[in-house]
């Protein structure tokens, strides 16, 4: 009998990296190599933790021996490159940190592959943060929109883009690159607004906070796709005919404001008829990316793939998922 395929994952432990193992796992016979560093925290992959499929590798993108070493015990068919600093805030902060963990290492993980495993189908996730600022006659946008990046890590992202284009077009690599848009759903992280709300309304709910719930820019618009469909989506990019150097849009078909997400995570609270909010200087960024509405179309005319989970669900789930932490763990920082 043949050896199963085998994949790998970056960023597994995290947000989308968890829910795409989850969902391989479920969906397919590969074995699954999960990249990650030493202090990762596995709480995203209680729910699988001990499945036989699933293998550890250490590995960290600022350091080159080590994702060498990942690469050669791995040899996979499929790469899932997910690993970023991937919080549009803290790259303010630490733009130099984000710029090497976002580019540089892509392209050590690149060099890897090119040396080790050449012919393996790569998925390269770069960001609708790339597009940044759009004006309105561009929506919805496009994969030819041009960039216009509002953040350090929307930088990274451009960087990271170009990086996987020029691989798959200089060494004819198998690559293809995703500008994933507004995602979210259980176990996003409480760096990102929505996320946010529906931990500051469960701790409130729980009495463990006090009113108001502290927010940021309210106005931006987005839309709002589910985790669950995009990893749905990216094991779609790499078996339903995948085409080495495309690039694709995806995201969700719920467009509203980053206000629309908070009223509605309000709506579902047990506290909606005391519930308030305050803005908070420090979650405002220095410059917003605006008017994040995709266009779809061409990954959907190439793999058929559609969001199927409906935005009141995912917030739903979302403040579900808020909720359990909450009862859980009752010491929980705001």
């Amino acid at each position: 009998m043949p050896e199963a395929e085998r994949a790998l994952v970056t960023g597994a432990s995290g947000f989308v990296g968890s829910h795409l193992i989850e969902y391989l796992l479920s969906n397919t016979d590969w074995q699954i190599d999960a990249m990650i560093r030493w202090r990762s925290p596995l709480d995203n992959m209680s729910s699988f933790l001990r499945n036989p499929r699933l293998r550890f590798l250490y590995a960290d993108l600022l350091d080159t021996v080590s994702v060498d070493r990942a690469m050669q015990q791995s040899l996979p068919q499929f790469v899932f490159h997910l690993a970023a600093q991937s919080f549009p805030r803290t790259s303010f902060d630490a733009p130099l940190a984000t710029l090497d963990c976002n580019v540089q290492g892509t392209l050590r993980l690149l060099e890897a592959i090119k040396t080790y495993r050449r012919s393996a189908l790569i998925h390269v996730c770069s960001s609708s943060e790339v597009y940044g600022k759009t004006p309105a006659h561009l929506l919805p946008i496009k994969e030819d929109c041009p960039f216009h990046p509002a953040s350090p890590y929307a930088i990274s992202k451009v960087g990271t883009d170009l990086i996987a284009r020029h691989y798959a077009e200089a060494h004819g690599m198998k690559i293809m690159v995703t500008r994933m848009f507004t995602h979210t759903g259980p176990r996003r992280g409480d760096v990102f607004a929505e996320s946010s709300f529906a931990k500051q309304i469960a701790m409130i709910e729980a009495g463990l906070m006090e009113n108001p719930v502290m927010v940021g820019n309210l106005e931006s618009t987005r839309t709002i796709a589910d985790v669950r469909d995009a990893v749905r989506a990216y094991h779609m990019l790499v078996t339903v005919n995948p085409q080495p150097g495309e690039v694709y849009n995806i995201g969700g078909a719920h467009t509203c404001t980053v206000g629309d997400m908070l009223r509605h995570l309000v709506s579902l609270s047990s506290g909606k008829n005391f519930l308030r909010m305050r803005e908070d200087p420090s979650r405002l960024r220095p410059i917003d990316a605006d008017n994040q509405v995709p266009d779809c179309s061409k990954f959907t005319a190439h793999t058929g793939w559609k969001p199927e989970i409906k935005f009141e669900q995912t917030m739903k789930d979302l403040l579900e998922y808020w909720r359990a932490r909450v009862r859980s763990h009752p010491v929980i920082n705001r």
